[in-house]
């Protein structure tokens, strides 16, 4: 993947997690953190551990990232560290991406992160 194709990527996924109540980016080399307060909701992965894989990594409720990857393995994989306490990443280097599944899976996650008065705030919008 073209580093234009990447950043193009990373993009729209700031687009996505800055328009969450107080959402904010904390760039890591070529990965991004995206972050409601000081708890991290979204990972976007660059290559994650010399994987060679572009991907948004989330918090799921419990079981659903294991189904995900056991179902979709082509697209879904528990990423290294923060797969087994939860995490699920979503390919963005595996054929088009459906950006409305990534917002759905980013708001998921930002629901189960971050504190309960910004999670009241986007269920009024």
């Amino acid at each position: 993947m073209r580093p234009s194709e990447i950043d193009s990527r990373l993009s729209r996924l700031t687009k996505i997690c800055l328009a969450l109540p107080e959402g904010a980016r904390r760039d890591m080399g070529g990965h991004a953190a995206f972050l409601a307060g000081k708890r991290t909701f979204a990972y976007f992965l660059n290559d994650h551990h010399g994987d060679d894989i572009v991907s948004v990594a989330c918090k799921a409720l419990p079981g659903d990232n294991t189904a995900l990857g056991a179902a979709q393995p082509a697209r879904f994989y528990l990423p290294s560290y923060i797969g087994p306490r939860g995490w699920v990443a979503l390919r963005l280097d595996a054929g088009k991406v459906d950006w409305g599944e990534v917002a759905e899976l980013v708001q998921g996650s930002y629901s189960l992160i971050a504190p309960k008065r910004l999670v009241m705030l986007v269920k009024k919008v």
